[in-house]
């Protein structure tokens, strides 16, 4: 199993963590750092991929601004998403070189990893063709509809990898009110806590996805400290010819 690291950066601001990436993807091709899951918190913020369409965002500038919710273009694929408290955000820059050179079989191992860990709490999840993401059939009168419990959003650097998945684990869902989430119209988002009727912490879910993601992907990865992470970083960029993004 390749070696790697978990940093839990906490509740940290969307934009902050999106240059953290791109300095990590920069260092990680140059094999400066190994593979690195970053698991994290955002405060409300809405997101738009490069196939995003704006016509999906359904507030104004003066709404958003009103329930403090920051914006950004992304270079991420996929649509428009929502990240707020209450959801777990995890990123992970792992070199596919070293692990399979397949986009599709990344992102469905990043499924796989949220739908076992789903699973572990006695819910069943499952993937929807055509569809990124996970997702959990609700009861609806004599029929089921399904609701988003999980989504994907990945960019890939000379088989780098940055962005990655967002699962609601206590999320204010009133906040998907504001976007088409994902650019599909008539679906909802879902939570855990939701679905399992009871106060759900980001840390009695963080472990499980983490170790299930390491599963899938053949990782031994060991918790590290943000401030470990930084001074790999500093090294690298302080050579004189260090790589960029």
């Amino acid at each position: 199993m390749k070696s790697g690291l978990i940093v839990d950066l906490g509740l940290v601001e969307y934009g902050a963590a999106w240059s953290l990436q791109r300095r990590m993807v920069a260092a990680r091709k140059a094999a400066a750092i190994p593979d690195v899951l970053l698991l994290c918190e955002h405060p409300h913020v809405i997101t738009l991929g490069r196939s995003g369409k704006l016509a999906n965002l359904r507030a104004s500038d003066e709404e958003l601004r009103r329930r403090d919710v920051s914006f950004f273009e992304t270079n991420r694929g996929g649509d428009i998403t929502y990240h707020g408290p209450g959801q777990l955000v995890g990123y992970p820059i792992l070199n596919l070189s070293e692990i399979r050179r397949d986009v599709g079989w990344y992102v469905r191992g990043l499924e796989e990893s949220m739908i076992r860990a789903t699973a572990g709490f006695g819910i069943a999840s499952r993937r929807v063709p055509g569809r990124t993401g996970v997702w959990v059939d609700i009861p609806a009168g004599t029929a089921t509809e399904e609701e988003k419990l999980g989504a994907i959003g990945v960019h890939l650097s000379r088989w780098v990898t940055s962005h990655g998945f967002a699962y609601n684990v206590s999320t204010d869902l009133r906040y998907f009110d504001l976007i088409v989430p994902c650019g599909i119209a008539g679906k909802r988002a879902t939570s855990l806590e939701k679905l399992l009727g009871r106060r759900v912490e980001i840390q009695e879910v963080a472990p499980p996805i983490a170790a299930h993601l390491a599963e899938v992907f053949g990782l031994d990865l060991r918790a590290a400290g943000v401030d470990a992470l930084e001074a790999m970083l500093r090294q690298f960029e302080e050579q004189p010819a260090c790589a960029t993004a």
